[in-house]
């Protein structure tokens, strides 16, 4: 490999329904990303109100290739200057995750390079490692997407302790279904965030459940059943006008976003967390940032949170991910559509 370049990782996801490639090179003691390519089929899946797997495999099949392409193109580095192949092998949909694993044994077989599988939950917490601060241990992160809601202790760059975790529904998937309910469109987090901040968070009380318990648990059943029959109450000409809409989703997400936020600085304050990260899909709501950030600074310690593209899923954080992730020789590589931290 020639000496003008150092560690380059191409990191390829395809764990639901963006497929992504990215390359980032690691040198110097940071991280770059060179290119960072996503192919969204959010406009694919929003007639259905959710992903089809069926349909999110057929399209990763269509597009892995010429975003893998891309990526090399854009970057203008050969494929010879690649030091290892990172590719998302677990959790997912099960379609998704053989398309991108497939693609990957492929290209190390061929190309012969070392290749890693990279856990997705993981991934997005190393995400907040692109930001090249130096992250003080132990910490604790928040990890809260479409499918997970979970609080992690971070222990070391590669030791990770789950802690808590949803018992129902993921907050993200809440988010979903709410805007489902008030048929405002899909996906439920940004759309629900724009609706709140025209609205009242106080005009509703919905419920918090397990915002005392005394664990690092989570839960949002209750939550959205709570938004529920709120609607059902309300009549059908009334649900209608834009404010009321406005005022829900903001009672909505304030809940929400207090439960999410109360677990984890109580689960900073227990395990005497140096500093706190906050990542996956739902981290780009900016009310959930800004709270996070509020409470690290009265407690004097570190808040780290990816920027906005880097919350979803992309394959930069699957490259950074593979970093630190041991090699495997390629036809060892299995996908696992249920794997965990």
């Amino acid at each position: 490999m020639s000496k003008k370049y150092g560690n380059i990782i191409l990191g390829i996801e395809t764990s639901c329904d963006e497929t992504a490639a990215a390359l980032v090179e690691y040198k110097g003691g940071k991280f770059n990303i060179l290119v960072n390519v996503v192919f969204s089929q959010i406009d694919i899946h929003k007639k259905y109100g959710g992903i089809v797997p069926e349909v999110a495999a057929r399209n990763h099949l269509m597009d892995i290739i010429p975003v893998i392409s891309q990526t090399l193109s854009e970057a203008k580095i050969n494929f010879k200057n690649i030091s290892k192949i990172a590719v998302t092998n677990g959790p997912g949909l099960i379609t998704s995750l053989i398309v991108g694993a497939q693609t990957a044994k492929t290209l190390a077989y061929v190309w012969q390079k070392p290749i890693s599988g990279i856990n997705h939950l993981k991934a997005h917490m190393y995400a907040n490692w692109l930001s090249n601060k130096k992250i003080k241990f132990p910490s604790i992160c928040l990890l809260v997407s479409g499918g997970h809601t979970e609080l992690i202790l971070v222990k070391a760059e590669n030791k990770f302790k789950k802690i808590g975790q949803t018992l129902d529904d993921a907050a993200g998937e809440a988010f979903d279904k709410v805007a489902q309910m008030l048929e405002i469109g899909y996906p439920g987090g940004p759309i629900i965030s724009e609706l709140a901040s025209k609205g009242n968070p106080l005009a509703f009380k919905f419920a918090r459940p397990m915002i005392n318990s005394n664990d690092f648990n989570f839960s949002f059943s209750g939550l959205k059943t709570s938004v529920l029959y709120t609607i059902k109450k309300i009549s059908k000409q009334k649900m209608k006008k834009y404010q009321l809409k406005a005022d829900i989703c903001a009672s909505f997400q304030q809940a929400a976003v207090e439960v999410l936020v109360n677990k984890t600085i109580k689960a900073v304050k227990a395990t005497k967390a140096r500093t706190v990260m906050l990542s996956g899909g739902v981290a780009a709501n900016e009310l959930l940032r800004q709270n996070i950030k509020k409470e690290a600074e009265l407690l004097k310690i570190d808040f780290y949170v990816p920027p906005l593209p880097l919350c979803t899923d992309n394959a930069a954080m699957i490259a950074v991910a593979g970093f630190f992730e041991k090699e495997i020789v390629w036809n060892k590589l299995k996908v696992d559509p249920n794997l965990e931290i």
